[in-house]
């Protein structure tokens, strides 16, 4: 590990800032709000909202739909960090740059994330409109957050990947939906680069590896989740059937507008989710 840790250094500089802005808020919970997803941060009550570009060191978000700030404060009586919108690596973030949000908030105390996207579904029995918890992901980004010298100086480099997805975090997701009455499949998720869709022979032979969904974000976030132990909850709104399947052809419109039908039952959930924890 080498004496000048650049990256230890800016995570330091960020979290100072964002302290500073959160006032006396503590956050326990992290919520990562992805494609559609976002109106949820608007339920956050007395709420401070940071631009992801007021924080030193951080990247702004460039994507459809995604604000790109931080929004803290209370849901269902919890005190909550949520990301309006994320950062991908198809828009041009490196590994590190996409894994720096979740590594700052960590900074700031938050040891429970959950993860929350838009994703395509592989897996011919879920219906577009559908949840879906992630069990276990499929990395194909190509790329790991915590590659480099300058990640080991927060946590050792080395660490175990299993159950990456907490099982209990899992099982309180399911008991909620389950009272709440939301339809909620369970599967394996697959992310990759982006920002093109998927081809039909990619959706075939990801199926053929054991992929339900897929989409391009989370596997960077949950890696760099890990690393510093935090336990991590992941989620998918089934927004399309991916390319292919059952003549499906992906759009960007598409996603957003099946989310925007979704918006309550995701709330509902979430903030039931959040209660309990």
């Amino acid at each position: 590990m080498p004496e000048h840790n650049v990256l230890k250094e800016n995570l330091a500089a960020s979290a100072r800032v964002l302290r500073e802005r959160l006032g006396a808020r503590q956050p326990e919970i992290g919520l990562i709000l992805g494609s559609g997803l976002g109106p949820l941060a608007e339920r956050i009550e007395d709420a401070v909202y940071v631009p992801f570009g007021e924080v030193p060191h951080m990247k702004t978000s460039t994507a459809t739909s995604h604000v790109g700030r931080f929004v803290c404060g209370t849901l269902a009586g919890k005190t909550v960090l949520a990301l309006q919108g994320r950062l991908h690596g198809y828009e041009g973030n490196t590994a590190q740059e996409v894994a720096y949000p979740v590594w700052l908030i960590h900074e700031l105390g938050v040891g429970t994330l959950i993860t929350t996207n838009a994703a395509g579904a592989i897996n011919e029995s879920y219906q577009v409109g559908d949840f879906c918890l992630m069990v276990d992901h499929i990395n194909f980004t190509g790329r790991n957050p915590v590659a480099g010298t300058e990640p080991d100086g927060l946590a050792f480099r080395f660490f175990s990947m299993l159950d990456a997805y907490d099982p209990t975090l899992r099982q309180l997701a399911r008991k909620v939906a389950d009272e709440l009455g939301v339809r909620v499949q369970e599967g394996v998720y697959l992310g990759l680069l982006g920002p093109s869709f998927e081809t039909p022979a990619e959706i075939r032979a990801f199926r053929a590896w054991g992929a339900d969904t897929v989409a391009m974000s989370v596997c960077e976030e949950v890696i760099a989740a890990r690393h510093v132990g935090m336990r991590v909850l992941g989620m998918s709104l089934v927004s399309n059937m991916a390319c292919g399947i059952e003549g499906a052809s992906p759009t960007d419109e598409e996603v957003l507008d099946v989310a925007k039908t979704r918006e309550e039952d995701f709330a509902r959930l979430v903030t039931g989710i959040v209660e309990r924890l």
